[in-house]
């Protein structure tokens, strides 16, 4: 059975165990209890180095973990290379972290496959080289070490939203008690970035901080379309695609809002000098 090697660890995250599961505790610890009114449905995620945004990913798995381990976690990835034009499963086998191996599930991988009408393909090629889900999967082994995932790579082309009802009506078909977490990371901001509107210093965090808020505001509200106009239109999302996912999983598990449970910015995480080129980082609920 093929075997997905991770790709970033040692630069992303730490590639040794001991280290690894030291720095997914640390950032768990930072995850205070919550009190959601209903189960989590799916989540959204950053995807940086952990040293920048794995506390704040964490907030999302701490809360799914605190209402008991899901049987699959759907884990939908931002792309960010081209030449990806369809949502594209890796359907079989395991991806390996330094914690262990975690097996994708591959009776729902091929459900979601056949019962999609092409919209979704089996294809391992279109994961390598992204980093946007493998830097989540130390935290998925580590809390859910039976559970099985289904990675998926989307862009926002590829009809998100139905790409991410139809993995939610699979899931149910099969029983099984599934969770989505979309991964995306919020504004690049700054020259190295291309987008420096206001120039840099606390005029740029600021504005980045604002085109942030625009569409986290747009995610608790489920409104995928519009995320995706957004996203277009601003440049305030690289992962535009696998959030609408996620909102499209959740309101078809009938999910009716979300909840920010984290913002931040790499500047305010570790500043340095004043503001220049920063990232915005958000945790989201959706239930």
């Amino acid at each position: 059975m093929p075997v997905r090697n991770p790709g970033v660890a040692g630069m992303f995250y730490p590639a040794q165990a001991a280290a690894c599961r030291a720095e997914v505790l640390e950032c768990l610890a930072g995850a205070p209890p919550l009190d959601l009114p209903r189960p989590i449905r799916a989540g959204i995620v950053p995807h940086a180095g952990w040293t920048y945004s794995g506390p704040t990913a964490a907030r999302v798995f701490a809360a799914i973990a605190a209402q008991g381990a899901p049987q699959t976690l759907v884990l939908l990835g931002a792309v960010h290379r081209w030449g990806i034009d369809r949502a594209a499963v890796y359907g079989s086998g395991s991806w390996r972290t330094p914690l262990g191996d975690l097996v994708v599930d591959e009776e729902l991988a091929s459900a979601l496959v056949a019962d999609s009408a092409g919209l979704v393909v089996d294809d391992p090629r279109a994961h390598q080289g992204e980093h946007s889900i493998e830097v989540h999967l130390p935290f998925v082994r580590l809390l859910f070490p039976e559970a099985r995932i289904l990675p998926i790579a989307i862009t926002p082309e590829a009809q998100p939203e139905e790409v991410g009802r139809l993995a939610a009506q699979a899931a149910m078909a099969l029983g099984r008690a599934a969770v989505a977490v979309g991964s995306s990371d919020l504004t690049h901001y700054g020259p190295r970035y291309g987008l420096a509107p206001v120039g840099t210093g606390e005029a740029g965090w600021r504005w980045a901080r604002e085109n942030d808020a625009r569409i986290m505001e747009l995610i608790v509200g489920l409104n995928a379309r519009e995320v995706l106009r957004e996203a277009a239109l601003h440049h305030n999302a690289c992962g535009a695609g696998a959030i609408a996912a996620a909102i499209g999983y959740a309101r078809s598990l009938g999910a009716s809002e979300g909840q920010v449970l984290e913002y931040t910015t790499s500047h305010d995480v570790h500043p340095v000098g004043r503001p220049s080129d920063l990232v915005g980082y958000g945790a989201l609920a959706l239930f």
